[in-house]
């Protein structure tokens, strides 16, 4: 059968069996078909991927290899010089946008927090999610491997951890996000955004002991919820610094 070396780069070894981070390995295939398809058969997603090298030519997710190749296969944002080869990624989004799966609901309240435009559906086929990310060219957040190995996916990313502050964190840094923070800008709850109102327009809204302890309201402009700076925004803000920071 034909046989293919492949040495995956950086976190792509996140995907990998642990016999097989950071080192050279061979695997047969009964037929050799697009290198998309080899490389996503040992796990790791297409949307992860930035370069490929092939006997130390770049290549596109269509290419077929052929027995006996050497694959190189290096990560988004791999700090190479690789100005004139075939970059796999399109060029970043202007703005950064996202939809997450039904397992990112918090991760989704952070990043609203943070000002980041963060769609969240409870219930939500993935066919639906890669419609919603290619057509309004957001970028998908998951955890699941199979989602992001859909072909029309364009900008994904495959969230590593599990416990949401730990996954902000992963994803601010990651994706690089530190000077694109504007918080306290959206609703948490529907990612509607906030626009200042008096007092005097929410006065029989607020708690009888904020109506007076605070002199700055805001309201989300599509559930109506009202925001103050209380006990929580100190340590919100203390959580936005270090995000800044990463």
């Amino acid at each position: 059968m034909p046989t293919l070396t492949f040495r995956f780069y950086q976190e792509l070894n996140d995907f990998l069996p642990r016999p097989l981070k950071q080192r050279s390995f061979a695997r047969q295939f009964a037929v050799l078909g697009s290198i998309k398809d080899a490389i996503e058969s040992l796990g790791v997603p297409h949307t992860e991927v930035d370069l490929i090298l092939v006997n130390g030519e770049s290549v596109n997710f269509g290419f077929h290899p052929d027995d006996g190749d050497r694959i190189s296969v290096y990560p988004l944002f791999e700090a190479l010089d690789i100005s004139s080869v075939t970059r796999l990624r399109p060029h970043p989004l202007r703005e950064s946008r996202f939809v997450l799966d039904c397992h990112l609901g918090r991760l989704a309240r952070y990043l609203r927090m943070l000002g980041f435009d963060s769609l969240f559906y409870g219930e939500c086929s993935d066919a639906r999610l890669v419609e919603i990310s290619v057509q309004e060219q957001r970028i998908l957040l998951t955890r699941d491997l199979e989602l992001l190995k859909r072909k029309a996916l364009t900008h994904a990313y495959y969230v590593r951890t599990t416990r949401p502050l730990n996954q902000v964190t992963e994803v601010v840094k990651r994706l690089q996000l530190q000077n694109s923070f504007q918080p306290f800008s959206r609703c948490t709850v529907c990612n509607g955004q906030l626009a200042k109102v008096a007092k005097e327009e929410v006065w029989s809204e607020v708690p009888a002991n904020s109506r007076h302890a605070f002199s700055e309201f805001a309201r989300c402009t599509r559930c109506g919820r009202i925001y103050w700076k209380g006990s929580h925004f100190e340590r919100m803000q203390r959580l936005v610094k270090k995000l800044k920071a990463v």
